[in-house]
């Protein structure tokens, strides 16, 4: 394990790495002084959970009052007092799994199911509000730990609560839309102020790499580093399994590259649940034991006790629900138990278990390395069934799969604060195609322009152009290094001079299976807008020619897109009396796409 450096930075800062999972919730920090070498640590104390100490973890879920107030979170809304307030009044609304409310449509496009078996967020209430109400809370219970944890606390805050580093995890499918809701949910828990500023103070690192970020620092894969090595990383969650692969290329210093693109699929234990109580309702729809109060206790017992036990279909298992009085023996409930079969349970597993060997063996086939192993950690990976029967699927391939033996629950939260400190993964593949919707020269000798002449039209120089092309500028899989560059040149005709004082550039992503898309509208629902990028060229001299139509201006400009440390950047630039020229140029994220329902 390499050792932490002192912090090198004159400005005394605090870092928070915060988890949002779909089921729960962590926060990690390290408080960052000069010459000193920081410690990272876990909040471990949080309001209705005062008596288990040292727990990392809180539930992901809310109650709202019916003004739209929050009225408690996590263990504070998972308390028996607050279920049994919320039964007699009638009117607190319940919010859970929220997270997977901001997921990217494209990540269930072929499972319907998904969307119908996800709870629905209060009347009134948008995905970025609860974040936004949750991370508040998260935000409050990590002052109060600090405050009362450290010795002169409240002074060690209040001096450093304006500068404070944000590191925020999400899941290996999220993209540039999500990152920038979750920052507008940062701006409205009042985390950070909304401006530049207070923007850069929010950083973003996908489960995966975070994940291997916690394992390299707790010593995990101190076996498994050696140059030229290659390892798996499953993280498990609640609502989503993220597999990535990584390759190390030195070993002192450390420094590792991600070989194959991160996948990501909603295949979490929350999956098990949802047939689990699909199962139930089948099951039970004749009897007196079918209607929605009893099937959420068993669901709920189901999820916090039942299913975290299966290991075998060869034994029965149980649902605690009701009372002792609860007996209907037809539907095999005795004393307030429902027998289930492991063959049913098997029946619950074995989908989410098949779509992580899936995607396992297609990132073991999109490399030329031989993997050294597979780690698998997350919530889902404490389970017994899982991890055994996952660990003798991938024998059959040679694959060796490893649970390491440490808190990997709080791996996330905590490999988030370690990322921000030490950036080990210093390449990324590309996820997908990067490019811009563009007009293509027209040659009435290529069939393919011939068929498409609907879409011809004139520029001001006379050319006669094709709409509808598209620009590769960054193909699928390619690998960048962190703050590599990548451009392409571009240029924009018009007749009047000042239709030229500004540039404004759609960059597209394209999620198909074509290595060299050319058209947009072909196959156009694998195309997608991931930002726009504004950049002011008022000042910047346009040349003046000579048409088929008389006199127009041609500006010249290129397109850049810069692989960030796990955001994507992109940038217009231009020449300008010789000399390169580049903004300001923004990202605005797309406000017309749409969250998936």
């Amino acid at each position: 394990m390499p050792a932490l450096q002192p912090y090198a930075g004159s400005v005394r800062k605090i870092v928070l790495g915060i988890d949002i999972g779909t089921t729960y919730s962590g926060v990690s920090y390290a408080i960052l002084d000069h010459g000193v070498v920081p410690k990272i640590q876990g909040v471990t104390r949080f309001p209705g959970q005062e008596n288990v100490a040292g727990n990392t973890k809180i539930p992901s879920i809310l109650y709202y009052n019916p003004d739209g107030t929050v009225h408690s979170v996590g263990a504070e809304a998972a308390a028996q007092e607050t279920e049994l307030e919320a039964e007699k009044d009638g009117d607190l609304i319940f919010v859970q799994w929220f997270k997977l409310h901001l997921r990217p449509a494209h990540l269930d496009a072929q499972d319907d199911s998904i969307r119908r078996s996800l709870p629905p967020l209060p009347a009134g209430k948008s995905v970025v509000d609860v974040f936004s109400d949750f991370l508040a809370y998260l935000f409050k219970c990590t002052r109060t730990y600090i405050c009362e944890t450290h010795a002169n606390g409240a002074s060690l805050w209040s001096s450093l609560q304006g500068h404070i580093e944000f590191v925020l995890t999400h899941p290996n499918g999220w993209e540039g839309f999500q990152q920038g809701r979750m920052r507008q949910a940062a701006v409205m828990a009042e985390l950070i102020p909304d401006t530049p500023a207070g923007h850069a103070r929010v950083h973003f690192v996908t489960e995966g790499e975070a994940s291997l970020n916690f394992c390299i620092r707790n010593g995990l894969t101190d076996e498994l580093v050696g140059e030229g090595k290659a390892i798996m990383i499953v993280d498990a969650g609640g609502g989503t399994v993220d597999v990535s692969t990584y390759l190390f290329t030195s070993v002192d210093p450390l420094s590792v590259e991600e070989i194959v693109s991160a996948d990501c699929i909603l295949q979490g234990s929350t999956r098990v649940t949802v047939r689990a109580e699909e199962f139930l309702r089948e099951r039970l729809k004749n009897s007196k034991y079918g209607n929605d109060e009893d099937i959420k206790c068993m669901r709920d017992y189901f999820d916090k006790s039942t299913k975290t036990v299966f290991r075998s279909a060869n034994e029965p298992y149980y649902i605690k629900f009701g009372s002792m009085g609860c007996h209907d023996l037809d539907f095999g409930i005795r004393r307030g138990k429902l027998m289930l079969s492991g063959t049913q349970m098997l029946s619950f597993f074995k989908p989410s278990l098949a779509a992580i060997v899936q995607v396992i063996l297609r990132q073991r086939q999109a490399t030329s390395r031989p993997l050294a192993a597979i780690l698998l950690v997350g919530g889902f990976a404490a389970s017994p069934w899982l991890y055994s029967t996952l660990q003798e699927e991938l024998s059959l391939f040679g694959l060796p799969l490893f649970r390491p033996d440490a808190h990997t629950s709080k791996a996330v939260a905590e490999g988030a604060v370690s990322y921000h400190l030490e950036h080990f993964v210093s390449a990324r593949v590309m996820k997908m195609t990067y490019g811009i919707e563009v007009s293509v020269r027209y040659d009435s000798t290529n069939p393919e322009h011939y068929a498409r002449q609907a879409h011809k039209y004139v520029r001001a120089s006379g050319r006669v152009m094709l709409r509808k092309g598209f620009s590769t500028i960054v193909g699928k899989g390619k690998s960048m290094l962190e703050g590599e560059e990548v451009s392409s040149p571009y240029l924009q005709e018009a007749h009047r001079s000042s239709s030229l004082d500004s540039v404004a550039v759609d960059i597209l992503c394209y999620r198909g299976k074509d290595v060299n898309p050319l058209w947009v509208d072909v196959h156009p629902l694998m195309y997608a807008p991931l930002c726009t990028i504004y950049a002011d060229t008022s000042r910047v001299v346009r040349v003046q020619k000579r048409g088929l139509s008389g006199t127009y201006y041609e500006q010249k400009f290129k397109v850049i897109l810069i692989s960030g440390l796990t955001e994507l950047q992109a940038q217009i630039s231009w020449i300008e009396d010789g000399v390169e020229k580049r903004g300001p140029a923004s990202i605005v994220y797309d406000d017309d796409l749409q969250v998936s329902p």
